[in-house]
């Protein structure tokens, strides 16, 4: 005897939470160029490019992100900090790895780097200032190991200006200006030791920066993110020799900021989305 035929009702609710449990379809990351050997995307901020003890709870990795959006291997020939946008460059085969790393490695490839920072820094200036090393987060440092201070350089140019009347510290206004930064040599969290050496740290950073002044960015602009972006990358193709350079334009918050600050203008076209948005 064969048992009573389910309730079809029932069948479909079971159908509608099993729907409901599926977790969302990750993000897709915005290729900016792609060839048989390489891949560069353009990072969104707060993502890891790759599993670390930073966040050990984190799920979501771009090397995870881009292997299963173009279903092939991937190998991170450079890094951005979580908080972080703009151009990762990823190679497609180990021996294009390893050719850019040995070029990342003396120096080749040019990046330039935008951030907006607290006060008004110099038109130009050169910052040139050993930071200890920073050990990668997956490198095991003996207990006893010294690490010492290594040679950092940065060129940096102040492309805009501001001065707001609100009293963020202890002075009656606050000022900020949007800066383009070279850093010649690749230590980590350069950019952001960098400015805090020279007393200009940049919005958002939450270990090099200062709380107040990120703080008032959320509640005056609605903008909580880091506010440092990999506009660009140029670099020799690794197996042709041609000249790369690779664009990332604002967008989102970043470029809404600058929009409402009146600083658009002082970008070159193709580092700004005209909308400002995603």
């Amino acid at each position: 005897m064969h048992g009573m035929a389910p309730n079809r009702y029932a069948v479909a609710a079971a159908a509608l939470l099993k729907c409901a449990l599926l977790p969302p379809a990750p993000p897709m990351l915005p290729i900016l160029y792609r060839d048989q050997h390489l891949i560069a995307i353009d990072k969104p901020s707060g993502l890891l490019v790759h599993r670390s003890e930073i966040d050990r709870r984190e799920t979501r990795f771009a090397v995870q992100l881009l292997r299963d959006q173009i279903g092939q291997q991937v190998f991170p020939v450079h890094r951005l900090d979580r908080g972080t946008s703009g151009v990762l460059l990823f190679a497609l085969d180990s021996d294009t790895a390893r050719l850019l790393n040995q070029d990342f490695a003396a120096k080749q490839p040019a990046k330039t780097y935008l951030a907006v920072v607290r006060g008004h820094p110099a038109d130009n200036g050169d910052i040139d200032h050993a930071i200890t090393r920073q050990p990668d987060e997956r490198e095991y440092v003996h207990g006893n190991a010294q690490l010492n201070a290594q040679p950092a350089f940065t060129r940096y140019r102040t492309l805009a200006r501001c001065t707001l009347p609100y009293a963020v510290d202890r002075y009656p206004q606050s000022r900020y200006a949007l800066v383009e930064l070279h850093p010649e040599t690749g230590r980590r969290h350069q950019l952001r030791r960098h400015l805090k050496h020279i007393a200009h740290p940049i919005i958002g950073d939450a270990t090099h920066g200062k709380g107040v002044h990120n703080r008032f960015f959320q509640q005056q602009f609605n903008v909580g993110r880091m506010l440092l972006h990999a506009v660009e990358l140029s670099l020799r193709h690794p197996h042709s020799g041609e000249a790369l350079t690779l664009t990332a334009p604002l967008s989102g918050d970043f470029a809404r900021l600058l929009h409402e600050l009146g600083w658009a203008d002082a970008l070159p076209v193709a580092w700004l989305r005209e909308s400002g948005r995603d």
